[in-house]
């Protein structure tokens, strides 16, 4: 026991001791760790190292600075090998250690790790948090380099210039703080500071390698252009391709500032620009160089690669570039690049003079993008002072002219009091609207030419009848044509040989033949007179004869015309039998027909002579060869008006030889295929004379019943109300005749005239220009089976659905009427219809057909076969057969006028582009903008092409000029300047590569 109490004082006695040894011991060994650690960490095994400090780093007291250090010196291990991390550890260890020794140089430390392995960002973010109070000053010259370096390196260059700046005079960084301080100066243009602090460490040669480079662009850039070149070219041999680049183009452009262009001209050359690109300016100086130097070929070559140009430089370039397109007479070229000069602002005097030779050229050779009348009103309104107003407004007249914008002209001249051009504008208008066929509008412009007593008045006179003519106001051309003859011009006018002819025609149509005879006469009588007129007339003066039963001299105009041996001479034979039997010389009259229907194979008046071939035999009682004449009218023309006629004479045949039921078959065929016909009356009356023959009445009373045509009685209320519907309507008194032929059919919708008075109202109403009303009556007459009235039904009818652009209910009266139309003029009219329907609806090879169809035929008018020949191109193209486009295209070329014209020139321009011919494919572009410039979709189109073709001969400004003017000037046709827009950014493409000034998406 007393032991034991002696012991346990003893133990308490010992145990702080014994404590106290123990955490020594635990401290002694953690020491030693650090310390291992801390040698890992110095011999860069950072692995290592990181692993020991993270095991004891929290053997060490909660606010040591042991255990601080150990946790800096994990992070940094981290950050040597995941910086990120390593970085984050750190932040961390900076907050949880606020008052640790080791804060200021981690601070320190982990900024120069960053700077020294160039993540400057990182770098300066550390060095942003040292206490420079806490450095030496040799820390702070560090400090203040790395910080001002890092700051130049990641582009903060005024802020890195302040710390340079309090280097200048450092031993140690003297020498770099000047460079840099330079260098910063140099770039902000500072060239005093700059040329001072370069100088100044020139000769050291670990900093001097680009000082000379510096020290002669700083004389550049300071006008000291001599000063510059001196110090650049020794340095060109001794200096890289870049510096090299830049050394000749610091050499050419001081040349250049000197005039010394021809100097400048191969060090300009030398430069390789920005990245291998240059720009505008660039371009700008060698062709400005060239163009000095007079060689205006090159001047042109670099020129002409400024795309995108506007700037003060950009318009004297587009404006010096157009005249070396001038002094190289390429003229369509030197037009864009005088417009592109003229809408810019920069320089007014430049732009004044540019418009003045945009406006000229317009005019010599016609402007693609707006009128030239236009361009020189907006000239002569935005400089009325110019010296040179005067010729533009004679220009200006001239220009509407070749633009045959007349309604224009005339505008214009209202208020300038100019009465003789007034006068001729007046009346070019008219013919214009005329060859429109605009007859009303026409004639008041006629009228209004007539202000004054000269050629003018008299040609405007000519022209009124004309018109008067066309609206079947034959009485009224008369007079007209009459006072033309009158007057003292008219023998001066291209009118006058042709007068006697017109005058003719318009008596002839008011069947006063003695008049058109004489006149007729007179003109194939004139020395002057046209081929192809004159036979016309020798037809005419045998028809006017003929009309007058004066059938002996009938005969002689008719056999002029057979030893032509023309066109027309089927008619004149034909005409010729028709005279011996008028004149009772049936023999002749038959031998006649026979040899019209031997060499007149494809005439159309086959079915006539086969007919009065028929009568003659008929009359001559040769009944076999009449029934063989009329057979072969029922067999080969089944759809000709003579096969009732022909029926009717078989009949008569039949009964005159006693073979009544043979007769009766005939004429009930006329009965029941041609209701409502003077034919089927006739055939009906035929028929009760046979039925009373053979004594059986009832079965005629059976034939007639249900016959709403058929007159049981006379009813002389309904022929009196038909003859004076038909007398006004012959006298042109059309508002009578309308109401006395509605009247007539409201009383007798089946009366014995109700065909004739649905054509006469039908007719009146399409005179009225009431087509609406007319078509009805129309469609009755074409629906009552064949008739004297079907084959003009039919044109006229189809002409109203043309007109109101509906072709789809005009094509099956267009097939009907080339089936049954017994004049060639209307079966033209039909082809030539249907012709253009089927391309329409896309059916090429049935429009190809038609069309060939057409131009085998031996006579047709100038625009029809311009028609016919442009549907075989299109046709072609749209199939694919190229080859025969162009033929065809060429073809409608040589004769088309207007519109067509303007296609067949666009698709020359195409093939020619296609072929590479670029330069005269341009020719022919420029051509159709100079002659044809009303007709805008083809001029826009072929813009394209010439874009296309200025690309292909590397004038990228022509091309890219030419697509933006086209985009802005044709918004319209939004298929021609989708496809513009895309070749301009696939050239826009092409070109930045080499031109750093093109804006791609501009």
């Amino acid at each position: 026991m007393k032991f034991g109490k002696t012991f346990l004082p003893l133990i308490f006695l010992l145990l702080p001791f014994w404590l106290s040894a123990q955490k020594s011991e635990i401290y002694t060994n953690s020491l030693v760790a650090y310390n291992h650690a801390l040698q890992l960490y110095q011999n860069k095994d950072y692995q290592a190292a990181l692993i020991k400090f993270d095991e004891i780093k929290d053997q060490f007291d909660e606010w040591s600075e042991l255990r601080a250090r150990s946790y800096y010196y994990k992070a940094f291990c981290l950050i040597r090998i995941d910086p990120k991390q390593g970085d984050e550890l750190m932040q961390a260890f900076v907050k949880r250690f606020p008052t640790s020794t080791k804060q200021n140089t981690a601070f320190l430390e982990v900024a120069d790790y960053y700077f020294n392995n160039s993540n400057y960002p990182y770098a300066l973010k550390w060095y942003s948090r040292v206490n420079t109070e806490a450095l030496s000053r040799h820390e702070l010259e560090d400090y203040n380099f790395r910080f001002g370096y890092g700051l130049f390196a990641a582009g903060h260059f005024s802020k890195a210039k302040a710390y340079f700046a309090k280097l200048l005079d450092s031993k140690k960084y003297g020498a770099q703080a000047k460079y840099y301080y330079g260098y910063i100066a140099y770039r902000d243009d500072d060239f005093a500071e700059a040329d001072k602090y370069f100088n100044e460490i020139a000769e050291n040669k670990a900093l001097g390698k680009d000082i000379p480079y510096f020290l002669a662009n700083i004389r550049f850039k300071t006008g000291k252009f001599q000063e510059a070149i001196d110090r650049a070219v020794p340095l060109l041999e001794k200096s890289g391709p870049k510096q090299k680049s830049e050394l000749n183009k610091i050499i050419g452009e001081s040349y250049f500032n000197l005039d010394q262009y021809e100097k400048a001209i191969p060090y300009l050359m030398e430069y390789k620009g920005k990245k291998g690109r240059w720009n505008n300016t660039d371009y700008y100086m060698l062709g400005y160089a060239f163009y000095k130097k007079g060689d205006y070929q090159k001047a042109e070559e670099w020129f002409s690669k400024i795309i995108d140009g506007d700037n003060a430089v950009s318009q004297n370039a587009y404006y010096l570039l157009a005249d070396c397109y001038l002094k190289r007479n390429k003229k369509q070229e030197a037009l864009n690049a005088f417009r592109n000069a003229a809408q810019m602002d920069y320089d007014p005097a430049i732009k004044q003079q540019a418009w003045l030779n945009y406006a000229k050229l317009s005019y010599e050779i016609g402007n693609p993008y707006e009128s030239t009348a236009e361009v020189i009103r907006k000239y002569l309104k935005t400089y009325p002072g110019s010296p040179e107003a005067n010729e533009l407004k004679e220009l200006l007249i001239s220009s509407y002219v070749i633009a045959r914008d007349f309604e224009g002209a005339l505008n214009y001249l209202k208020d300038q009091k100019d009465t003789e051009n007034y006068q001729i504008l007046a009346f070019l208008r008219g013919i214009q609207l005329f060859e429109n066929q605009e007859y009303e509008k026409a004639i008041t412009y006629f009228d209004q030419a007539m202000s004054k007593e000269n050629v003018f008045r008299a040609r405007a006179l000519f022209w009124k009848a004309e018109s008067l003519y066309r609206l079947q106001k034959y009485n009224g051309a008369i007079t007209l044509y009459k006072s033309f003859l009158e007057s003292e011009f008219a023998p001066q006018t291209p009118e006058f040989k042709n007068v006697n002819y017109n005058l003719a025609y318009a008596f002839f149509k008011v069947k006063d033949y003695n008049q058109a005879g004489g006149f007729f006469r007179l003109y194939t009588e004139q020395p002057d007179k046209d081929h192809e007129l004159y036979l016309d007339a020798l037809m005419r003066l045998g028809d006017s004869y003929f009309a007058l039963g004066n059938y002996l001299k009938a005969l002689t105009p008719y056999r002029k015309v057979v030893e032509e041996n023309d066109l027309y001479v089927d008619y004149a034979q034909f005409q010729i039998a028709l005279c011996y039997g008028y004149m009772g010389d049936r023999d002749k009259k038959i031998s006649a027909l026979n040899e019209f229907l031997r060499f007149h194979l494809k005439s159309p008046l086959r079915d006539d002579a086969y007919y009065q071939l028929g009568n003659s035999y008929f009359n001559q009682n040769q009944t076999k060869k009449a029934l063989s004449a009329y057979q072969t009218i029922l067999e080969q023309y089944p759809e000709s008006a003579y096969v009732p006629k022909a029926l009717l004479k078989i009949g008569l045949i039949y009964y005159n030889s006693d073979q009544n039921e043979k007769a009766l078959a005939e004429y009930k065929k006329v009965i029941k295929n041609y209701p409502n016909t003077d034919a089927a009356k006739e055939a009906v009356n035929n028929a009760r004379q046979i039925y009373i023959d053979l004594g059986k009445v009832n079965e005629f009373e059976r034939l007639v019943k249900g016959l709403s045509f058929v007159k049981v009685s006379d009813d002389e209320i309904e022929e009196a109300l038909y003859e004076s519907g038909e007398k006004q309507y012959l006298a042109n008194d059309l508002k009578k005749a309308e109401e006395n032929f509605l009247k007539y059919l409201k009383r007798y919708p089946d009366g014995v005239h109700a065909l004739e008075v649905n054509y006469y109202l039908a007719d009146l109403y399409n005179r009225n220009k009431q087509v609406e009303k007319a078509i009805p009556y129309y469609e009755k007459v074409i629906t009552s089976g064949r008739n004297d009235f079907t084959e003009n039904a039919l044109v006229s009818l189809s002409q109203i659905y043309l007109e109101k652009e509906n072709r789809k209910k005009a094509k099956p009266l267009l097939q009907k009427l080339e089936e049954v139309a017994q004049r060639e003029k209307n079966r033209l009219f039909a082809q030539s219809n249907l012709m253009k329907t089927f391309y329409e609806e896309k059916s090429y090879q049935k429009a190809a057909a038609y069309a060939d169809k057409i131009l085998k035929k031996d006579k047709i008018e100038e625009n029809i076969r311009s028609d016919a020949q442009i549907i075989i191109a299109r046709s072609a193209f749209q199939t694919g057969d190229f080859e025969k486009a162009r033929e065809a295209f060429k073809k409608v070329e040589k004769t088309a006028t207007g519109k067509l014209k303007a296609e067949a020139l666009y698709y020359d321009a195409l093939f020619k582009h296609r072929d590479g011919d670029y330069k005269n494919s341009n020719l022919v572009v420029q051509k159709l903008a100079s002659d044809y410039a009303n007709y805008r979709y083809w001029g826009a189109k072929a813009l394209v092409i010439m874009a296309k073709n200025f690309y292909a001969l590397d004038d990228a400004y022509q091309a890219t000029y030419v697509l933006k003017s086209l985009i802005e000037n044709f918004p319209e046709f939004e298929d021609v300047t989708e496809e513009a827009k895309i070749e301009l950014q696939r050239i826009k493409k092409e070109q930045a590569k080499t031109n750093e000034s093109v804006i791609q998406n501009k």
